[in-house]
């Protein structure tokens, strides 16, 4: 007797599991929907099943879920039905930004016109100048450049050798310095040259 009270307890407490996956499978439907109509989302039965993480059978087999949907498309073809009727003010409204959307989309023509022909300005430009370095002409700079460079080089050895030149004269007139005034001691004293 007590396998059979047992196993009727676990049946009673599975069936309990089981309304309460499908009650929290209804709520999570529920908040699908509910998202979906914020974000003017399109309603289909594998929309809702995929962001509510069940499956479609659970949709259509389950009445509550089934009928939660198809309030949801009723609801849907009721807004779409006012909007076409919509008073004139509405479609004023709707007709404005139409309006102000195109408006926009001309401004960024423009803009995104305006920038290429800058770009295309530039990219001129810096084609020109590399068409004045062409290979001739860098051939004769690099040339030029490098008489330059020998030109400098002669030209520090030739200031090298006077620098050279303007020592030893500055060293003899050194000696000359110090020489004429021991010539002019003998010269004024005639003994000491004898």
């Amino acid at each position: 007797m007590n396998s059979v009270v047992s196993s009727g307890t676990r049946t009673v407490a599975a069936l309990a599991a089981r309304r309460e996956r499908s009650q929290a499978a209804i709520g999570r439907v529920q908040d699908t929907l509910a998202a979906m109509r914020r974000e003017n989302a399109r309603v289909t039965v594998a929309a809702v099943a995929r962001r509510a993480d069940v499956s479609r059978t659970f949709i259509y087999d389950n009445p509550q879920a089934r009928a939660a949907i198809a309030d949801a498309l009723a609801n849907l073809d009721q807004q779409r039905t006012q909007l076409r009727g919509a008073p004139d003010g509405q479609q004023a409204v709707w007709r404005e930004r139409a309006l102000n959307a195109e408006d926009a989309l001309t401004k960024a023509y423009t803009e995104i016109s305006r920038q290429r022909t800058r770009i295309g300005e530039l990219l001129g430009q810096v084609r020109d100048l590399q068409a004045e370095w062409d290979n001739e002409t860098t051939a004769r700079i690099t040339t030029e450049n490098t008489s330059l460079k020998q030109r400098v080089r002669q030209l520090t050895a030739d200031n090298r050798m006077l620098e050279e030149r303007l020592a030893a004269a500055r060293s003899t007139l050194r000696f000359q310095d110090r020489r004429i005034p021991d010539l002019e001691s003998r010269i004024a004293d005639p003994a000491t040259m004898a």
